[in-house]
């Protein structure tokens, strides 16, 4: 039974990655297509392209909320099966956009889709490796860099020999689909951690999210301030790409390559740094933090030969806070309501975070001739790492939240997880 168990478990989770890889895949599918959107459906400014990737990002967080209440009181299998499949039909809807008011609305479907995978994956992995939260959301993690790289690698080099934005986003949809339908297919319904049968009666009645105002302080507080950092990762994508794409004269596959560079290394990072912040959570998250701060500003000062190395350091410390934050989180509040404290981590995140991708557009758009000139783009690079830097100051929030949740919580929600801050 016990090795039964654990093979549920590591099932579980390399299916979970591969719908991790999906989800973030469509995230940034458009970045390397910003310039063929805006000639083919005869776009104003470069700043209508890139905002249809801010519409599907607000679109992804929005929901978040709804979705992680249905993650604690439902089928999770279900919900990141149905998630997908909107997901990947959004692209479908996307690639056949006759016009630009279309093209909008199907980037919102795709959103509304990949919205279903973050609250419900994470509370699914978190209730499934209670003794190893960190090592288990590294390994997902890897899926996501996965689909990071793939991404703007694949829609770059198809989008450049079909001379179309089109194919890869269609390509992608169908894709997403054939997923969709092998989760279906192999992933098993959730199991309890302590006994393996149905899901556990604590998440079919209504439980609060904090028992007091001091915990929801904590946590409006973390997330608020790491928002800035969901901000400056998704600015970085869109910045990259118009200043490879505009100053080093860059074709949209070669963008797309360099995209992924940024990327590629996290898949070792992630499981890495995550692995290690099970000892030592937020330490570890300030150092990888810090370190992608000072390699994204540096990007616009380095020659070109050391562009993707810059790229390559960037994705390998920035993108590991991430499964590090996201296991704080999880260690901070019990089974019952991760779905939800989820939810509403992505949604303050998400709403300001997203909104990036149409402001750098705007700031790149507003430079002009100057667009095409290398040092145009220091200051953008500079308040991205500012703001990586600044957001560091949201750990002390959630060491604070784990102890005061420990403290306050812990006779009503009873949790022999180790504690790892």
């Amino acid at each position: 039974m016990k090795a039964s168990w654990h093979s549920h478990r590591t099932r579980t989770l390399w299916l979970v990655g591969m719908l991790h890889a999906f989800t973030h895949l469509y995230t940034v599918a458009l970045l390397p297509l910003y310039v063929q959107i805006q000639q083919d459906l005869k776009l104003g400014g470069i700043g209508r392209a890139t905002l249809l990737v801010t519409v599907m990002g607000l679109a992804y967080v929005l929901p978040s909320y709804s979705i992680g209440v249905l993650a604690d009181r439902f089928s999770r299998k279900k919900l990141l099966v149905g998630g997908l499949a909107m997901n990947a039909a959004g692209f479908l809807g996307l690639g056949l956009s006759p016009n630009y008011a279309t093209a909008l609305i199907f980037a919102a479907v795709a959103g509304i889709g990949g919205s279903f995978y973050h609250p419900a994956a994470t509370a699914l992995l978190s209730r499934l490796f209670p003794e190893a939260r960190g090592r288990a959301l590294g390994l997902a993690g890897v899926g996501a860099s996965a689909g990071f790289f793939l991404g703007p690698l694949y829609s770059g080099w198809r989008a450049t020999a079909a001379a179309s934005w089109r194919a890869p986003v269609l390509d992608l949809g169908i894709l997403g689909l054939v997923g969709a339908l092998l989760f279906l297919w192999l992933a098993d319904e959730e199991k309890s951690v302590s006994k393996p049968g149905p899901v556990s009666a604590s998440r079919t009645r209504k439980v609060p999210l904090f028992s007091s105002g001091r915990l929801w302080f904590f946590f409006l507080a973390a997330t608020l301030i790491l928002s800035l950092r969901d901000f400056a990762g998704q600015a970085m994508g869109t910045a990259s790409s118009l200043f490879l794409q505009k100053a080093h004269g860059y074709p949209p596959k070669h963008a797309g390559l360099a995209l992924s560079c940024v990327f590629i290394m996290s898949a070792v990072s992630n499981p890495l740094f995550g692995h290690l912040s099970d000892k030592a959570r937020l330490r570890w998250a300030a150092a990888v933090l810090v370190c992608g701060a000072a390699l994204a500003a540096s990007i616009p000062h380095l020659g070109t030969a050391l562009v993707i190395p810059a790229f390559l350091g960037y994705g390998f410390f920035f993108m590991a806070g991430y499964p590090i934050t996201e296991a704080a989180l999880m260690d901070s509040v019990p089974d019952a309501v991760r779905g939800r404290i989820f939810g509403l981590y992505m949604v303050f995140g998400g709403l300001i975070g997203n909104f990036s991708h149409w402001l750098v557009g705007e700031w790149v758009g507003a430079l002009g001739p100057r667009a095409h000139s290398i040092p145009a783009y220091n200051s953008v690079f500079a308040v991205i790492g500012a703001l990586i830097v600044v957001s560091v100051s949201a750990l002390p929030f959630l060491g604070a939240l784990r102890k005061a949740e420990h403290m306050e919580a812990s006779s009503t929600f009873p949790d022999t997880t180790p504690r790892t801050f």
